[in-house]
């Protein structure tokens, strides 16, 4: 299906068409693996290969080994399709521009295969196409020839420059057919081929003064292409003294960076002859493009200098055929060889083929990044050293000629560092070195590796008892290391290990932030302190934690006033104290008893006497209650006394109770009005409005109260039987018990009081009576039993 190819616009027949891809399959199936070849001028996306194909693998492989085309340089000439693993050209190639005189024309390229990481060495051969012709530097070329110049004689022509290479460049020279002259074709030590014309027979200037010849240069392209130049052949007369080279060899160095116009060498001829047949001049022959375009020679004094620098890379010697041509037409040969010295002028080059960031924090041996190295110079200078800076976790790996990875090499943590700024540096051997440095940035990925921490292991917080509902505790913290969602904490609460504190009733976290919430008003009287435990996580996957004790201690407030334990202040009616009138100054009357549920100094008592109907009679002690006398009592002083305790505790603001005591005094225990006062005129009204409430409870609990009442008699008249036979007979009237109250309220002793019943009041009511104190001393110690006071005496005050 193919009519015809081209190049550079000239259209080739079928025929060759044919013969030129029988050629090229034949040069492409001869090559090695890993070696491909391609002809100059083929388009663009012209197909070169399969890479699958000659690396043995499934086209499949490519893609997942991620296959690539790397070349020394910056201009890619190649391309590959991943999807079917055709090597392509990515633009149109000119072999005479990429090589040059060079032949082959070899593009090393390497097949990089990133996983499992492996490099093939690979290259490609431009093909040359012949598509230049042989040009004479000169369409005319002058030879003057003495006329006695004998047969078999040689006289060098310009050779035809054709940029093609090997089969394709100037194979052959032919002269249009003469009767003197045949052209000789010669080939030099470099392959290239320049004319000599040669003498057929002799000359005779008189008869052919002057010769015109078309000189022809053929290649041995496919078809072949051809170059002319006109040659005038002068008949001279005789010049017998060719110019002579002073060596016939001359031989320099020359180093690479030597500016334009410096002197290379000066070559001299000399001519025995005189007159215009010894005046020299000098000429460059045989020359390649590449020796027109470095040289030029001074025609009259022989110096050869650089019309451009020379590069060692590109070409390390020259040959150039000097001739030294007299007045005459004689002419003498000299060659000089000029070897470029190469200097350490170029630094090494780092091509960077692929970098893996970012690289998660517990990477180990992980290929970070994929590069090459190289430096065109010779020997040492061509040498190279590749290292990164110290004291990172990274180290560079040698995997083939010229080929480097950076391989991680040690512990990364992010939480230290986070990225890393690394400095690839290329040192040649040479003198002066010279360097290259690449700089690459690595970037390392959090993984969750660190728990949350909390700023203390545990935590006491207060708050105040009475608190509003959602009232702000205070607040916990825990930090985390890592980043991102890694890095995102949330609080909770743990349930409690047994389920009597209903955690979750009473307190709760805002997961967010960690601040502690009181869902309801806490009372320190029901609890004074509880621990819980809150847990921290973190975002990761998996997920971190940590735990953190709290303890949330409850602050007592003044919120309960004292409550007065004896007198009972019950509204009932009050019972009386007994107070002999002989009693001394300091006699213990009784004692206010009063507790107070709060805590600390909210619960600290103190008692102060607020009324009394003789205010100057008795005396409350502030700290315990006790109620004294401070005078002796006189006959003028009323038998009934009211006294009005006030118990205030030691809160901010303090809070305070009033309880009332009735005090009697006697002249004795045995007098008939220690029955009890007569109740005021008001209350016995305000007892009538109640008393058929009051009737009704005692229906009820008369029979209850008189068995207790009962069985207290008969357990305290067997004990004083056994004691001392004395017998107290309570009165019929106004009988009487005891009970025996040991270390309740806050007493400081243990007293024994007597319980009453009231008589004349429709009710029945327990009434507690001051103590009875054994030492009082008694008016007849010789009355009899029936004599004695209805009450009884104390048993055993301890």
């Amino acid at each position: 299906g193919i009519s015809s190819l081209h190049f550079r616009g000239k259209s080739i027949p079928f025929q060759r068409q044919v013969l030129f891809l029988v050629l090229l399959c034949v040069c492409v199936s001869s090559l090695e693996p890993g070696s491909f070849s391609v002809a100059e001028e083929m388009e663009s996306r012209s197909f070169v290969g399969n890479v699958a194909k000659v690396l043995g693998l499934k086209v499949e492989e490519l893609s997942a080994r991620g296959a690539q085309i790397t070349s020394k340089g910056k201009k890619q000439h190649l391309q590959l399709n991943i999807q079917t693993g055709d090597l392509l050209l990515k633009e149109k190639l000119d072999r005479e521009e990429l090589c040059g005189p060079i032949d082959p024309c070899v593009l090393p390229f390497q097949i990089l295969l990133e996983n499992p990481f492996h490099v093939i060495p690979a290259e490609l051969r431009v093909l040359d196409v012949n598509d230049h012709e042989p040009v004479f530097p000169d369409s005319e070329m002058l030879l003057k020839i003495l006329e006695n110049s004998p047969p078999e004689s040689l006289f060098s022509l310009k050779n035809a420059l054709d940029l093609d290479v090997g089969i394709n460049n100037v194979q052959n020279y032919t002269v249009n057919p003469n009767s003197h002259f045949r052209v000789h074709t010669r080939t030099r030590s470099d392959g290239r081929k320049y004319p000599e014309l040669v003498l057929g027979k002799t000359l005779d200037r008189e008869e052919q003064p002057e010769f015109a010849l078309t000189l022809t240069a053929v290649d041995g392209g496919s078809p072949p292409k051809s170059g002319t130049a006109q040659i005038r052949v002068l008949v001279v007369d005789i010049n017998d003294n060719s110019p002579v080279f002073a060596q016939s060899q001359y031989e320099v160095q020359i180093p690479e960076d030597s500016p334009i116009d410096s002197l290379v060498v000066t070559v001299s001829a000399t001519d025995l002859d005189t007159g215009s047949n010894g005046e020299i001049s000098y000429l460059l022959i045989q020359s390649s493009e590449e020796i027109t375009q470095t040289f030029k020679i001074n025609p009259l004094s022989g110096e050869i200098r650089l019309k451009r620098q020379v590069d060692f890379e590109i070409i390390q010697s020259y040959e150039v055929d000097i001739e030294a041509t007299d007045g005459g037409g004689l002419s003498g040969k000299c060659t000089v060889l000029i070897h470029v010295m190469d200097l350490n002028d170029n630094p090494p080059e780092l091509t960077l083929s692929s970098l893996n960031s970012p690289i998660a924090e517990d990477s180990s041996d992980v290929v970070v990044a994929v590069f090459s190295i190289s430096d065109p110079d010779s020997g040492d200078k061509g040498r190279i050293v590749c290292s990164i800076q110290d004291n990172i976790p990274f180290v560079l790996k040698s995997s083939l000629e010229n080929f480097y990875t950076l391989v991680t090499d040690g512990v990364l943590d992010r939480e230290s560092r986070d990225v890393y700024n690394i400095t690839i540096t290329v040192t040649d051997l040479g003198s002066p070195r010279l360097k290259t440095e690449q700089n690459i940035t690595v970037l390392i990925s959090d993984v969750n590796d660190n728990p949350p921490v909390f700023t203390q292991t545990a935590y006491t917080l207060y708050l105040q008892e009475n608190n509003n509902p959602a009232f702000h505790i205070g607040g916990i913290s825990a930090s985390d290391r890592d980043w991102g969602s890694n890095a995102k904490i949330t609080y909770s609460l743990l349930p409690p290990e047994t389920e009597e504190l209903p955690l979750f009733s009473y307190i709760s976290i805002n997961s967010d932030n960690g601040h502690l919430y009181a869902l309801r008003s806490l009372d320190y009287e029901t609890i004074q302190t509880f621990l819980f435990t809150v847990k921290a996580v973190d975002g990761g996957s998996p997920a971190l934690s940590s735990q953190a004790l709290v303890q949330l201690i409850i602050q007592d407030e003044n919120d309960n006033s004292p409550f007065v334990l004896y007198p009972l202040q019950n509204g009932t009616a009050p019972c009386n104290d007994l107070v002999p009138r002989m009693a001394e100054p300091g006699y213990l009357v009784t004692k206010v008893v009063a507790v107070d549920r709060d805590s600390g100094q909210n619960s600290w008592l103190s008692y102060q006497l607020l009324k009394a109907t003789d205010p100057g009679l008795f005396t409350v002690w502030s700290q315990n209650g006790e109620v004294h006398t401070v005078r002796p009592i006189s006959d003028k002083d009323a038998i009934k006394q009211r006294l009005l305790v006030l118990v205030k505790d030691n809160g901010q603001p303090p809070l305070s109770t009033a309880a009332t005591l009735n005090v009697l005094l006697v002249d004795g225990f045995s007098e008939p009005y220690l029955q009890l006062p007569d109740i005021p005129k008001e209350q016995a009204q305000h007892d009538s409005l109640t008393i058929y409430l009051i009737i009704s409870l005692v229906s009820v609990s008369f029979l209850f109260l008189f068995s207790v009442i009962m069985f207290i008699a008969l357990r305290l008249w067997r004990k004083k039987d056994a004691t001392d036979g004395n017998h107290f007979r309570p009165n019929s009237s106004f009988p009487g018990h005891l009970v025996d109250i040991r270390g309740t309220g806050t007493l400081s002793q243990n007293y024994h009081y007597e319980v009453c019943l009231t008589n004349d009041s429709g009710t029945s009511e327990f009434k507690f009576l001051k103590p009875i104190i054994s030492s009082l001393p008694t008016e007849d110690s010789g009355r009899n039993s029936e004599e004695s006071p209805p009450f009884q005496k104390n048993l055993g005050l301890s």
